[in-house]
């Protein structure tokens, strides 16, 4: 980043680069609220690229009077490996990841959360900065604090970027287990930014790990109902996403792969919740003092620029 603001700070207006000795994601966007002076600001992440047209677009809803934008975010391979395709499969799949509307929707519509949005300045004014105790949730905090100061969250279909898949089966794991783990301690800090989605895999794990004692114990029933109906389920959206088009061998291996990412997830989420009330003694306080630190940086730039 250092070499490009040198070799293209004429290119491009005021080309920065900003040191983010918290080293999370949401000290990084905090450090970044308070520096940046335009009107818009315009999230992208690591493992993503965005096509020439996405800040165009962007404007664009922004211009029609949209106080936040964003769109659909497909995920991409880096090497087409055979089975690198059968684990972008099992990311872009309903059934292995999620229903959110970035992930598939294809109307415009008012959203619960974005990725890589776009928001109008006083958005950030309005509703401070980033909670900086929140490390996987962060997104889903904030937008829901934007949704109850009547912000509302503008889905735009023609609005694309892309996130990179994870390049193996174990960094996927460790991300899924990290998102579970995240979702269950956001419980104790704000549990009205997340939905019900975000429980499934729990669900998922708590109805194998309950239907699997009763089975040792000699109640079999429950357990061969769930796992019976979990196997049929697996194998018929394995069946419905690989087609013609998607066949490879290790195709095959997706209802495993279903399981693992629904397991890790859950589990993580198991832990979070019994760590939730250690971590919230060590870590919350209530609001995040750096929530008001960016409001009022913010306002008093506002301020001083007239």
């Amino acid at each position: 980043m250092e070499r490009f603001a040198r070799e293209h700070g004429q290119e491009f207006y005021g080309v920065r680069v900003l040191d983010n000795p918290g080293k999370t994601l949401a000290r990084g966007w905090n450090v970044l609220l308070q520096a940046f002076t335009g009107d818009v600001i315009l999230r992208v992440d690591a493992h993503a690229n965005i096509p020439p047209d996405f800040v165009e677009k962007n404007a664009a809803c922004l211009e029609k009077g949209e106080a936040v934008s964003g769109g659909q975010r497909p995920c991409v391979l880096d090497s087409p490996t055979q089975w690198q395709k059968t684990l972008l499969l099992a990311e872009n799949s309903m059934f292995g990841s999620s229903i959110a509307s970035f992930r598939r929707n294809v109307e415009k519509m008012y959203a619960k959360s974005l990725f890589h949005g776009a928001y109008r300045r006083e958005v950030f004014e309005t509703i401070g900065g980033y909670n900086e105790e929140l490390g996987r949730t962060e997104d889903n905090e904030i937008h829901y604090r934007m949704r109850k100061a009547g912000f509302r969250l503008c889905f735009d279909p023609s609005i694309i970027s892309y996130q990179h898949v994870r390049s193996s089966l174990r960094k996927m794991i460790r991300q899924k287990y990290g998102n579970g783990k995240w979702v269950g301690l956001t419980v104790g800090v704000c549990p009205g930014c997340l939905s019900l989605y975000h429980f499934a895999p729990f669900i998922f794990f708590l109805g194998f790990l309950i239907t699997t004692i009763l089975a040792c114990m000699g109640i079999w029933q429950l357990a061969a109902v769930m796992w019976g109906l979990y196997l049929l389920l697996a194998v018929g959206m394995t069946l419905s996403y690989i087609g013609n088009k998607n066949w490879n061998i290790t195709s095959l291996s997706l209802p495993v792969l279903f399981l693992l990412l629904h397991m890790c997830y859950g589990v993580g989420t198991a832990v979070g919740l019994v760590c939730l009330p250690w971590w919230k003694k060590v870590h919350h306080k209530g609001e995040s003092p750096a929530v008001e630190r960016v409001r009022c940086a913010l306002r008093k730039k506002a301020a001083e620029e007239g």
